[in-house]
C-alpha cells in the first residue's frame, strides 16, 4: 500500500506482488483488490503480509 494521494477523493495505490493492481479509496477496495488477485484469505488490517506505507490500515486522509 502506497501512501495517501491527495486527491478528490483521497486514495491509495495498490500493488500486490510487484504489479500495479488499482486505486483503493477504502480497506474494502483492497480487499477486493486482494480478492481478484487470487489473495481471498488475506485481511488486509490485520495480515502481516501488507505493507502499509505512510500509515496504518486506517489512514484514508492526508
Amino acid at each position: 500500500m502506497h501512501p495517501v494521494i491527495d486527491a478528490i477523493p483521497p486514495f491509495r495505490r495498490v500493488d500486490i506482488l510487484a504489479t500495479q493492481a488499482g486505486k483503493a479509496y477504502c480497506l474494502a477496495d483492497v480487499a477486493e483488490l486482494c480478492r481478484r488477485a487470487g489473495l481471498e484469505d488475506i485481511d488486509p488490517d490485520t495480515d502481516d503480509t501488507v505493507e502499509w506505507i505512510g500509515g496504518t490500515w486506517d489512514t484514508w486522509q492526508t
